[in-house]
């Protein structure tokens, strides 16, 4: 790629590369290639769900890396996307496709990258060729179900019986570091288990390891992570200015809370490292609420607005406006009748279904219940056998595998959440009518598990929603051949402050948010 030589000293380069990442891999690699030459880089995205403002995150990084002299390849992964769970169907594929490779081009053009110094490639240009294909093959006579399995969890969606190719997924992302040709690749630290997977298993095939860089999870303004599916928590890269403001008016924003905040992430990771070094970035105030403030540098933000010196309201405003400028060339681009014709063929609206089939939390009878009575199951050790009152006119018998995990002191008297409408199911001779809903998470080979906690308020019986969903009657019992439970399930999970959501919605009883005690970011179950 003819690119001009670059002034800058291998230690300047190396921090511009570095700066603002969660973690590397491989940095002695990556000085000892600097010393030598430019380092080439690759940046991968399945093209499935419409990208939205989190992908300027990657972008303003990317934007680093070509100011450090490297050369950047940019891959859309659409056969990723096919084999994540089907999330992008093989025929809307191309067009997705041509859709991410027009918004990302619109990104970079509107941060200022140069494209000349870019490379775009599509995975399957090469990852159906015969030598990608071997590969293949002989990467799967080395590598084991649970790695694979270990290497996805964060990445592909996780369902009860995972289809195979999801496990084929991260051994393929480690493939694409060789046939890329790059020295490093860049993604989320939500990657990290794939990178240290293609760290362990490319060398099996005699192939390099890779230096391995990862930015930090950025939370959404809904506070966790910024998501596709999660219609408040991201900013669509087409909405338009007053759909800007009515998401950010949402925008979790505590104030003086700079850990869970969306919008100082926002700040941080794509206002600030977009800036020249003479820019500042400004908040436009009232003079009766002090005038206009400007801070040179993120930490000056970051500090003023955990002094509670910025008010979350005048902080949102400012970033609305640096939003709307980065927005605006990506909004009159779509205008274009081609254009606008690809984004409805690419992303049709869904087909709608009969409401009875629909598959909708409100389908869930989720209640407060509170434990009368309980005692280990006479024929299992990590069984226990509860009474748990939810409103009916006799408690319910309910076996929940809690005792590795809860002692029995803690279970008695506590309230819980208990879904209510599960087929009763006989667990070692003893019927259960019902399951206590529990957040748990794998960390190496220790499992936590903690039972979800309704608000002090509430009382046995009382109704759990999604909040949204609040109008449906449940079901009676829930037809176990339809698998409508491990439908929800899969997006039942708490967020990174511990309350529990239902594709980022809250799960809500009458008087507040369900929440547990300590599990950020677990599934339910």
């Amino acid at each position: 790629m003819g690119m001009t030589a670059n002034p800058l000293t291998c230690e300047a380069k190396q921090q511009l590369i570095t700066r603002n990442l969660q973690e590397v891999l491989g940095e002695d690699r990556l000085a000892a290639v600097l010393k030598e030459r430019d380092l080439k880089i690759y940046w991968g995205t399945a093209t499935t769900g419409k990208p939205h403002i989190a992908y300027f995150v990657p972008m303003s990084k990317i934007a680093d890396f070509l100011k450090a002299g490297c050369e950047v390849t940019i891959l859309f992964a659409d056969l990723h996307a096919y084999l994540d769970n089907m999330k992008a169907p093989w025929e809307l594929l191309t067009l997705r496709t041509q859709y991410y490779e027009h918004s990302i081009k619109a990104m970079l053009e509107s941060i200022g990258v140069p494209l000349d110094k870019l490379k775009f490639v599509r995975g399957t240009e090469y990852q159906l060729s015969k030598e990608y294909t071997l590969d293949v093959y002989r990467l799967s006579s080395v590598m084991t179900e649970h790695d694979a399995k270990k290497a996805g969890a964060e990445v592909v969606k996780q369902v009860e019986h995972p289809l195979l190719s999801g496990l084929l997924y991260p051994g393929l992302q480690a493939l694409d570091e060789e046939y890329l040709k790059v020295d490093a690749q860049f993604g989320g630290v939500d990657q990290r288990k794939i990178f240290t997977l293609a760290e362990k298993y490319l060398p099996h095939l005699g192939y390099t390891k890779r230096i391995h860089f990862m930015n930090p999870m950025v939370p959404g303004l809904s506070g966790g992570k910024m998501s596709s599916s999660e219609e408040d928590s991201k900013i669509d890269l087409l909405d338009p200015p007053a759909a800007v403001k009515k998401k950010l008016k949402k925008a979790f924003c505590e104030p003086g809370n700079i850990e869970d905040n969306g919008v100082l992430a926002f700040a941080k990771h794509v206002v600030f490292s977009l800036f020249k070094p003479e820019e500042q970035f400004v908040i436009v105030r009232d003079e009766a609420h002090g005038g206009n403030l400007t801070f040179d540098t993120y930490e000056e933000l970051e500090a003023a607005f955990a002094k509670q010196e910025l008010h979350p309201g005048d902080l949102k405003a400012s970033v609305e406006s640096y939003i709307n400028k980065l927005l605006e060339p990506i909004r009159k681009k779509f205008e274009e009748p081609e254009l606008k014709k690809l984004t409805e063929k690419a992303y049709p609206p869904p087909k709608k279904q009969a409401v009875v089939d629909e598959i909708a939390p409100h389908r869930l009878d989720i209640r407060v219940g509170k434990i009368v009575d309980v005692w280990k199951h006479p024929e299992a050790d990590a069984l226990y056998v509860e009474k748990i009152d939810v409103g009916d006119k006799e408690p319910r018998t309910i076996v929940s595998g809690l005792v590795n995990y809860v002692p029995i002191e803690e279970m008695k008297g506590r309230s819980v959440l208990v879904l209510c409408n599960l087929k009763p199911a006989k667990m070692r001779g003893v019927e259960s009518c019902g399951m206590v809903l529990c957040a748990s998470v794998e960390e190496g080979d220790i499992k936590k598990v903690e039972p979800l906690d309704p608000p002090s308020a509430s009382v046995p019986g009382e109704r759990v929603v999604v909040e949204g969903y609040e109008s449906g009657t449940p079901d009676e019992v829930l037809n176990p051949k339809k698998k409508i439970w491990e439908k929800l399930q899969v997006d039942l999970k708490t967020t990174s402050t511990c309350e529990a959501q239902w594709q980022g919605s809250p799960l809500v009883a009458r008087v507040g948010r369900i929440t547990c005690k300590t599990l950020k970011n677990a599934p339910i179950k």
